[in-house]
Order: structure tokens, then C-alpha cells, then sequence
């Protein structure tokens, strides 16, 4: 009778143990942020790029080195350094276009996606932008 007791009280502590291991919450790895993106990404700029190529479908319209509907990635980065803009307050859509306001009735169309996301989200799609210049 004693094993018996002893076994399940091992497989209890066993199975509370692994499940405590799966938990997102206490799992110091994983970040959450806003419109459900589980980050993948560890850095700030890897997580920018996720956000960039995937949800914010900013690579439609910006190549990291070539204009192709809006600047270039690096052209955006270096005008922002330049003038000292605040590119998270613009994809907010509280600033004025700095790169090429003739193009912002483009740009405008894609406001809601950013308008959408956190700030860390946008701080990150920032960092990945600067990281351009290097």
C-alpha cells in the first residue's frame, strides 16, 4: 500500500513539474505582444523584421535597398538620424510624413496596421530600420 501511495504521489509531483515547464507564463523565453505575435524573435530587431516581412506588410512597398513604391529601408533610416525624427510617433499617425511626403497618400492607406500595434512593436520595426545603417 505504501508504494502505491508513493507512486502517485512521484507521478503527481512528476506531471505538475512538466506542465509548470510548458507554461508560456512562466517561461522566462517566451514574450507576448499585442495582435497575438508570440515572438519567435529574441531581440528587439529580429522581432522588427518578423513584424516588417510578415504582419505589417511593409515589404510591399520598402526594400532594404531600393525604392520601390515608398524608400528604401535605408533611405528611411537615414533621414529619420538625420533630422531626428520619431518614426514611432508617424506610424502612429501623429507626425508628418519626412521622407517622401509626396508619397504619404500611399503610406496612409497602410496607417491602420501600425495604428494597430504596441509600442514595443513599433520600437521594434524602428531598431530593425536603424539597423540599416549599419
Amino acid at each position: 500500500m505504501k508504494n502505491v501511495l508513493f507512486l502517485s504521489a512521484l507521478l503527481a509531483l512528476t506531471s505538475c513539474k512538466k506542465e509548470a515547464t510548458e507554461d508560456p507564463v512562466q517561461d522566462p523565453t517566451t514574450e507576448t505582444y499585442s495582435e497575438g505575435h508570440s515572438a519567435e524573435a529574441k531581440t528587439p530587431e529580429a522581432l522588427g523584421k518578423q513584424i516588417f516581412e510578415g504582419p505589417g506588410n511593409c515589404t510591399s512597398c520598402h526594400q532594404a535597398d531600393q525604392k520601390v513604391i515608398g524608400p528604401s529601408i535605408k533611405e528611411i533610416a537615414k533621414i529619420y538620424k538625420d533630422k531626428k525624427g520619431d518614426m514611432v510617433t508617424f506610424l502612429k499617425g501623429n507626425a508628418e510624413p519626412i521622407v517622401d511626403p509626396s508619397q504619404f497618400a500611399v503610406m496612409k492607406t497602410n496607417l491602420p496596421i501600425t495604428q494597430a500595434m504596441s509600442d514595443d512593436e513599433l520600437k521594434a520595426i524602428e531598431t530593425y530600420i536603424y539597423s540599416h545603417l549599419k
